[in-house]
């Protein structure tokens, strides 16, 4: 059950590039808000029962990102959640509108050293089983950046702080903004 503090905020979305956190401080700004939390990736591979980098093999990413909007619709119209998103989730345009219509929208910036850091060994990436990830995470950085920034209401950070403590500051910067 949702605490009764923070009963009239809004769904949080968290979007960013792929190692930015999203899931790890999402769950901790779930527990906090005591809401539920889902990773829409997550959300993907259970309702197909297969693997993102599967459906990216046999669909490609136009059949992913088909997939991705339909799923970001229906969590969206659910309450009281904090949502993890996939880092290309704002590469549509429909999926950028239900998240910022729907909820709050955290941007959690992280600069492509400590993505590389946090995805070199993850094979369950598949943009990045590329010959060369930095330059593959430099360009998507290039692309996506200006649309996580359209998209956001509140931009984080994430070079500095362990999960919790992110999941801290952002809780204590929604209480500032929207609960006053």
């Amino acid at each position: 059950m949702p605490s009764k503090e923070f009963e009239s905020l809004p769904n949080i979305y968290l979007v960013g590039p792929m190692g930015a956190g999203k899931t790890t401080v999402g769950r901790h700004l779930a527990d906090l808000l005591q809401r539920e939390f889902l990773d829409s990736d997550h959300e993907i591979e259970r309702k197909t029962g297969a693997t993102i980098p599967w459906i990216f093999e046999k669909e490609g990413e136009q059949g992913f990102r088909q997939r991705e909007s339909l799923v970001i619709e229906e969590l969206t119209s659910q309450k009281n959640l904090v949502l993890a998103t996939g880092g290309g989730v704002v590469t549509q345009l429909i999926n950028r509108n239900f998240l910022k219509s729907r909820g709050i929208v955290i941007y959690l910036y992280t600069p492509v050293e400590i993505q590389l850091q946090r995805t070199y060994r993850d094979k369950n990436r598949p943009l990045l089983q590329v010959e060369n990830p930095e330059k593959k995470l430099r360009d998507l950085l290039q692309v996506r950046d200006p649309l996580y920034r359209d998209v956001a209401h509140y931009i984080i950070e994430t070079n500095q702080g362990a999960a919790r403590d992110l999941a801290q500051k952002i809780l204590h910067l929604i209480e500032v903004e929207e609960l006053n």
